[in-house]
Parts: structure tokens; sequence; C-alpha cells
């Protein structure tokens, strides 16, 4: 076989190419310490590295959501747990104002402590988080929750939406709780109605309570009806409604005021009412606009109770006023601190999801990182040992092309 000079020339050219490139990628490789330089290098396992950057970018974003899902939720706690230590107190106070023995003086100093744990509790209802969001404001993350108005309530301003963060890739996590799930859910003990024929006057029935919610399970949906028609005044007739239904007599106390049990339901009758009056107590309707509402506030229930105590004198009415408002409002308090302590539990809870899935979310980095090395990873054992192989062929290949290229017939000549 005839082969020209300048294919000679060439093929020891290409020959020492193609060994000086496998040296300076194996080179190249060393210094890098990867081994997959280029796709082409590994198809296969270029295509599963790109699949686990792309799952670590989105462990990431996770990592962020967790870290800013932690921060709120702990902020939360402790709001709630500030708001636990003041309903605590408060209902302390409350019970210390239904004592019969404290004058109007008395009244007024807790009402005016009152006074300052709602204006704390304003506060902290009202607190936002390291954003600068309104941790108990729903959706609205920019509004207030809270506002006090011209007669003293409260409104709620926000909505009933709660902020959600996706945590994992099928776990999306509640971050806050809006205000009206928790400071405005209570049910409210003082939701029956009175009327009476003829009228009556007002002080004649008061403090209708619902004292036991299993047993008011069972009050007529109708309502209750008490008769004063004995020629005894200080007899009554109570019959459930509609009539005729089942009727039970009672007699009243004849020198203090009757309290009245009823299905879960209580009310003082105070003194004898005209003979010959009819008084109806009907349960809540549907309608949550009408008075008086079904669920009531934290701060509604303070302030009413302290309103009571800053106003009510040193008489016998006044004593019943400041009675009826204790009994409803410790009733409404307790309600309204089990539903925040229910809270607290349902965010503790969350908070443990967050160490749990950050814990998993560390655990598959790990992993990832350990696969991603196994794929890219260079053996440097292996690559010095190819290294030095590859040295001696591109030197061997050299020389043998300085030795084709010197060979000529006129050195024989």
């Amino acid at each position: 076989m005839r082969i020209s000079t300048i294919q000679a020339f060439n093929n020891g050219v290409v020959g020492i190419q193609r060994n000086y490139a496998d040296v300076t990628r194996t080179q190249e490789q060393i210094s890098t310490g990867n081994r997959i330089l280029t796709p082409a290098d590994d198809p296969v396992a270029s295509v599963r590295l790109l699949q686990l950057e792309q799952q670590q970018n989105i462990l990431s974003q996770y990592d962020n959501n967790l870290s800013a899902a932690n921060s709120s939720l702990t902020q939360e706690e402790s709001t709630l747990n500030s708001v636990t230590n003041i309903l605590q107190r408060v209902r302390e106070l409350t019970v210390q104002a239904g004592n019969g023995a404290l004058s109007q003086t008395d009244r007024q100093a807790i009402g005016s402590e009152l006074g300052e744990r709602e204006n704390e509790l304003l506060s902290l209802m009202n607190s936002r988080n390291a954003r600068g969001e309104y941790l108990f404001s729903g959706f609205q993350g920019k509004t207030p929750p809270f506002a006090r108005n011209a007669d003293g309530s409260y409104t709620y301003n926000g909505d009933e939406g709660s902020r959600k963060l996706q945590i994992a890739s099928s776990l999306e996590l509640q971050i806050n709780d809006n205000g009206q799930e928790v400071f405005e859910n209570a049910i409210n003990a003082s939701r029956l109605s009175l009327s009476s024929v003829p009228p009556a006057p007002a002080t004649a029935l008061s403090g209708m309570l619902v004292e036991d919610e299993v047993a008011f399970a069972n009050f007529p949906a109708a309502g209750i009806q008490l008769d004063f028609n004995d020629p005894d005044p200080l007899k009554y007739t109570l019959t459930t409604l509609p009539l005729p239904g089942v009727a039970t007599a009672g007699k009243l106390n004849s020198t203090t005021d009757t309290l009245v049990h009823f299905s879960g339901a209580a009310f003082y009758v105070n003194g004898a009412p005209p003979a010959g009056t009819v008084f109806t107590i009907t349960g809540p309707d549907a309608n949550p606009a009408t008075p008086p509402p079904n669920k009531v506030g934290i701060l509604n229930t303070i302030a009413t109770l302290r309103q009571v105590l800053n106003s009510a004198i040193n008489t016998p009415q006044g004593g019943r006023d400041v009675r009826d408002a204790v009994a409803a409002g410790l009733t409404n308090l307790d309600s309204n601190l089990g539903i925040v302590l229910q809270a607290r539990g349902q965010v503790g809870a969350r908070l443990n999801i967050i160490e749990s899935t950050q814990t998993d979310n560390e655990d598959v980095t790990l992993i990832n990182k350990s696969v991603q090395a196994d794929l890219r990873e260079l053996d440097y054992a292996e690559a010095l040992s190819r290294l030095s192989s590859q040295t001696v062929v591109l030197e061997a290949a050299q020389k043998s092309y300085v030795k084709v290229a010197s060979l000529n017939l006129f050195n024989l000549l």
C-alpha cells in the first residue's frame, strides 16, 4: 500500500492531537474534581444530575418557606400565650368583682384594671409579623384586624381566610389564624331573648344565661313560657312551647331573687312580677345579625363587664346588674379562653409539622448530595493512573512522529 508523505504527516498530527486531547481532558477532570465535564461524557448521569439539582432547588425553596412559617407561627404562639395569661388575670378580676361586699369604688377599681387589660389585649390582637403583616387579619395582612368603636365596642375588620405556604411537594401549612376564628368565635351565653305580655318592668327577669351547652341542646325550639296567674304571687308555671306543652309548677323565694334552671338555661326572677304577667324566653335564631348575637368576642365581653362595673351604683338593682354581668362574663370568658387554648394547640401541632418536615428535607438533601457525588465526582486514583498512561502514549506518539518525519530518501544518497 502506498502512503504519501502528506498522509503520513497528517496521521501523525491527528494521533498527537487525539492523545493530547485525552491528556488535557484528564487533567481538567483532576483539577475540577468532576468526572463529567460535558453532557456528552455521560448522557444518562447528566440527566440524572440535572433532575437532582432541580429537586435540590425545590427543597431550598421549601426550606425558605419552612423558615418563614416557623417565624410566623412562633410569633403567633407567643402572642396567644400572652393573651392566655391576660385572660386568666381578667377571669380572676371578674370573680373578684362578683363579691357582693364590694363597694362602688372597689368595683370601679376593678373596672380600671380591666380597661388596662383590654387595651393590652387590643394591642396583642393587632400584632404584626416580621414582614409587617397583621397576624390575625386573615388575608387582609395590611388591615388592622380589630378597631374600637365610639361606643366602646369592638369590630373585626379582617376576613376569615388563613394564609398558607407550601412546605413539601404535597403539603401546604397554615401559617396564621384569623381573629374571627380565634377571638370572636365563642358561643354567647347570653343569647336568650325575653318578651312579656302585658309588658313588665325590664328588671323583672334578668341574667338569662345558657349555663350548660349540652343540656341546652334539648331546650324547646319555640322557647318556654313563664306564667304568674296564680293567686299566690310567688307561684308560677313554666310551660314548654308551643302550647300545649309540658307544664312545671314552681315557687319564688320570698326574700331573695329566685334563680330558675331549665334545660341548660338559667335566669333570675327578681322579686314577684305583676299578677297575670306571661314571660316568653326563646333561644337564639339563625340570623346572627339580630340581637342578641350568637357569638361573642373577647374584647366585647370585657368591655361590657367593665362598663357595668364602672356604672353600677350601690343599690339592689345595681347589685343585680353586676351579678348578671359577672355571670355572663365568666361564662363567655371561659368559652373564649378555651378557643384560644385550642388555637395554641393547633399552632403547636403546626410547629411540630415544621420540625419533622425540616428533618425530612435535610435527610433528602443529604441523600441527593450523596447521589450527586457518586455520579459527578472523580475517582482520583483511577484518573491519576489514566493520566500516567495517556502521558506515556502521548510521548510515544510525539517521538514516533519525529522519527517518521525525519525519514527522507535524500539521506540515503
